[in-house]
């Protein structure tokens, strides 16, 4: 909108770093110059005064030294600054300037100069007043109707109206249920405040009201005021607006009417001095500031209304007029005559622009250029084609979908975990019964390679996992340097987590020619934790519910080798016998065979078999790998256990059911609750007190229900989110025995990962097992259908909580049923060509002998023998 920018008339940039808000600006003859030529007096929270007279050459032109009127800074921070009437015996205009615990009245005088240099100006302090209360605005007037003076009424933070009759303090009121302050405004036809109340309501208090009421040197209660002599403060008038006010307004440009004009957050009102709303706009944008002025048309006020959009529009009562575009957002708008330019308008933002503009159009010369017309070679723009074309596959075919620039990134985050846990725990607030909660060091390093602005570092980690600070904030970074960050993590619930990793991501601006602002750009890494975080070394257990047998391609490696961390190496018993015990109280096996290639993991507990076996195949890889053995494999070829894995869906799945249950007894009682005080409420008031009827009783009682549910719901929930991290981490477990039984790629566990594990928190409103179902749902139908009549079901497109799991875990055995009969993961949408590639015959579930499926004797020795069956020996008496 070039064509409707306001047209710099003068401008000018305050101080440095300094702020300014909606009092800062005003706009009067303050020098009593005679001339009718207004001067812009500006006050900043820095407590500079400074006061211009802005006459430039041309419009446009630079600020020159004899704008600058005068300039001083005063010893406290400048709320606001009127001109007005403010000194006895004197009709000319003096300055008033609002700090926080003073009120100071100026008089402003300039000398003629006899050189150069021009005039001179300096103020002089005519009276001050030492306020007893923090003050946040003020307003002046002819108070009660006096004649050739103005009275100043100022508002402190904590509600009382101060009333000064210039030199001497006169009362103060306290506005009945005040809490917040808002806009105040004088009106000299109703000699009333107006102001609008933190319940979103205009309020007129009548200033013989003000004067008249019980005396506020003390704040009182209602009841000591009832006491007190003197009557209470009725409000004159009351009208709900239904939002915050941001500025009050009274005009009278006609001596028989005025008008009260109420800007609000969505909403610009005008009123009538009663009361009465005479017209409102709904506004379609956030304003900031307004001011309204004397329109050339009979009976309508015109009204500036400025945005945050850096937009002001002109209004004509409640009709659009004009609209222009402001460099900046002014947070006060004045208008004001400069020399013969009248109706000048002056703007300050909230950073010290100051600028006077007018309306106007700003027409562009800009004329297109003539084409040159020229005949066009096939030839050549069809060779043209062909080498663009060549381009555009050659790009396609590489792998690197970073451009160059990319490869090195600007900023860069690293993670180093301490190999040792930390010798004094630095657990905060831990829930886990265990004795001493370990914690482990994490230093996180930042480095930069050019400027990085607002730079803000999180570290997340999964629950039940803590650590002591996931937020940092830092100052910009120079090219070249870095910051680093120390911090702990801990295990806070009393659960196991089902990922031992964490995150770390660092947001940033970098700055640019077209935005200096800067481009915001993330960079991220990835850390894992030790699993001693979670456990320690214990005794190996010989008698466990659940049991998974891996084999590998390899001999058996000793655990005194592949977890040094765990076993003493002097205890050789625990060289193919390992126990670890966790700090919730459970305890998990892990067997080597002596004669085989076979590893087993056992426990009482399905999902705490996930993290050690992890952590057993993490370990043998990097193990292998050191020895440059490129061909080590894992593989599992015994039975999935779903059935195990059921019953803990179930679990999960029935606490969400009692969370639902809760919530509408929940409900339930609250309504009922309310009722019963309502019924309390009409008996209390009533003039003829009637029996209460065992009201109080039942309020009591379900009072008692309430608190007694709350206690409830909050006591599942933490069941539910321990029973959501068991699930977590027996999905993972499933994930990685169908990933080594069916001996899938990366991309395929990607496709697991993401159909079973969807959500990393778990809510009423989306829950695991209809995500789950969905996910599993569509595999079926696509890359794991058996017809066509399967690929042509429709799934539903909304998601709900289901009345039972049955069809879940339906379709989970029937999922791996098709994968062992040969199904392929893949999500590409031509089911049909993948279900033509597939495998004839495929793989059959291969179950564990059912000497393996047996509780061993204990006192018995489990031995492996070489065709991975266990024999037991009985140990002699």
């Amino acid at each position: 909108m070039s064509l409707f920018k306001a047209r710099d008339w003068w401008s000018t940039i305050l101080g440095e770093k300094e702020e300014f808000d909606q009092g800062c600006l005003c706009v009067a003859d303050v020098d009593n110059s005679g001339s009718g030529q207004d001067k812009v007096i500006v006050g900043s929270y820095k407590g500079y005064l400074r006061i211009f007279n802005p006459h430039p050459v041309k419009p446009g032109d630079e600020v020159q030294p004899e704008d600058l009127l005068l300039e001083v800074q005063l010893r406290e921070p400048i709320l606001q600054v009127e001109v007005g009437k403010f000194v006895s015996g004197t009709e000319g205009l003096h300055l008033a300037v609002l700090h926080c615990r003073k009120l100071c009245v100026y008089a402003v005088s300039g000398t003629q100069g006899n050189v150069e240099h021009g005039n001179q100006y300096q103020i002089k302090l005519m009276y001050e007043h030492n306020l007893q209360r923090t003050a946040c605005n003020m307003t002046y007037g002819p108070f009660g109707g006096v004649k050739g003076r103005d009275l100043i009424c100022i508002q402190s933070m904590d509600g009382m109206l101060m009333l000064f009759e210039q030199e001497s303090y006169a009362f103060g009121r306290f506005l009945p249920g005040f809490l917040l302050p808002g806009p105040l405004a004088y009106s000299s036809r109703t000699d009333s405040f107006i102001t609008v109340s933190s319940c979103q309501q205009v309020e007129s208090y009548k200033y013989q009201v003000l004067a008249f009421a019980t005396d506020a040197d003390e704040r009182q209660d209602t009841e000591q005021q009832k006491l007190s002599s003197g009557k209470r403060l009725a409000v004159d008038w009351i009208l709900n607006i239904g939002e915050q006010a941001l500025d009050i307004c009274v005009v009278s440009f006609n001596q028989g009417v005025s008008s009260v004009f109420v800007l609000g957050e969505r909403n610009f009102f005008c009123l009538k001095d009663n009361g009465q709303i005479r017209f409102m706009k709904k506004l379609d944008y956030s304003p900031s500031c307004f001011i309204p002025y004397c329109s050339v048309q009979e009976g309508t006020i015109n009204t500036l209304i400025a945005n945050h959009s850096k937009m002001l529009n002109v209004y004509q009562d409640v009709t659009l007029k004009w609209a222009t575009q402001l460099p900046c957002i002014p947070v006060s708008v004045k208008v004001a005559n400069f020399q013969d330019l009248k109706g000048v308008i002056v703007t300050l933002s909230d950073d010290g622009h100051l600028q006077c503009s007018y309306l106007g159009t700003d027409p562009s010369l800009f004329q297109a250029p003539k084409v040159d017309s020229r005949e066009i070679n096939y030839e050549e723009m069809n060779a043209e084609m062909k080498e663009l074309q060549k381009i555009i596959r050659e790009a396609t075919k590489t792998q690197d979908v970073l451009p160059d620039s990319e490869k090195q990134r600007d900023v860069t985050v690293t993670a180093e975990v301490s190999p040792d846990l930390d010798e004094e725990s630095q657990a905060i607030d831990s829930e886990v019964k265990a004795g001493i909660v370990p914690s482990v060091t994490v230093k996180i390093t930042i480095q930069s390679r050019v400027t990085a602005q607002k730079p803000s570092l999180a570290v997340c980690v999964q629950a039940p996992l803590a650590v002591t600070c996931d937020q940092f904030v830092f100052d910009d970074l120079e090219p070249d340097s870095s910051e680093t960050v120390v911090l702990s993590v801990f295990l806070k619930e009393n659960c196991s987590p089902s990922e031992l990793e964490g995150t770390c991501m660092v947001s940033y601006n970098i700055p640019t020619e077209l935005n200096p602002e800067g481009i915001p750009r993330v960079a991220q890494c990835n850390f894992s934790l030790p699993l001693k975080l979670i456990c320690f070394p214990a005794q190996p257990s010989k008698a466990a519910n659940h049991k998974l047998t891996i084999d590998t391609n390899k001999p058996p490696i000793s655990f005194v080798t592949i977890f040094p961390d765990f076993v003493d190496p002097s205890e050789s018993d625990q060289a193919n016998a390992l126990g670890f015990e966790f700090f919730t109280g459970t305890k998990t096996t892990l067997l080597a065979s002596k004669t085989s290639q076979r590893y087993r993991i056992q426990s009482d507990q399905l999902e705490d078999l996930w993290l050690v076996m992890k952590e057993l195949i993490h370990r043998l890889e990097v193990h292998f790998k050191k020895q440059n053995c490129k061909d080590f494999a894992c593989t599992f070829s015994g039975s999935i256990p779903l059935q195990e894995y059921f019953e803990l869906i179930d679990r999960h799945f029935e606490l969400r059911l009692n969370a639902e249950k809760f919530q509408e007894l929940l409900s339930e009682r609250a309504v009922q609750f309310r009722a019963i005080e309502r019924r309390l409420l009409t008996r209390f008031k009533d003039k003829t007190p009637a029996p209460l009827q065992h009201l109080d009783t039942l309020l009591e009682g379900t009072f008692r229900e309430v608190i007694a549910l709350a206690d409830a719901a909050e006591e599942n929930q933490a069941n539910m989110f321990q029973a959501f991290a068991k699930l977590k981490s027996a999905t993972h477990l499933v994930i990685m025995l169908i990933s080594l039984w069916q001996k899938l790629s990366t991309d395929q566990v990607a496709i697991l990962e993401a159909t079973f594990l969807p959500l990393a928190e778990d809510t009423q409103e989306l829950g695991w097992e209809e995500t789950v179902d969905a996910a599993v749902s569509y595999l079926l139908r696509t890359c794991l259908s058996k017809s066509s009549k399967e690929q042509a079901l429709t799934l539903s497109s909304q998601l709900s909580m289901p009345k039972d799991t049955s069809r879940l875990k339906k379709n989970i055995t029937l999922f791996c049923d098709r994968l062992a009969k040969g199904g392929r993961l893949s999500l590409s949408t031509d089911s049909a060509t993948q279900q033509a590639a597939v495998v004839p015959g495929g793989c059959a579930t291969i179950p564990e002998s059912d000497l393996e499926e047996r509780t061993i004797i204990p006192g018995s020795t489990p031995v492996f023998s070489s065709n991975g069956q266990i024999t037991k020996q009985k140990s002699k008496p």
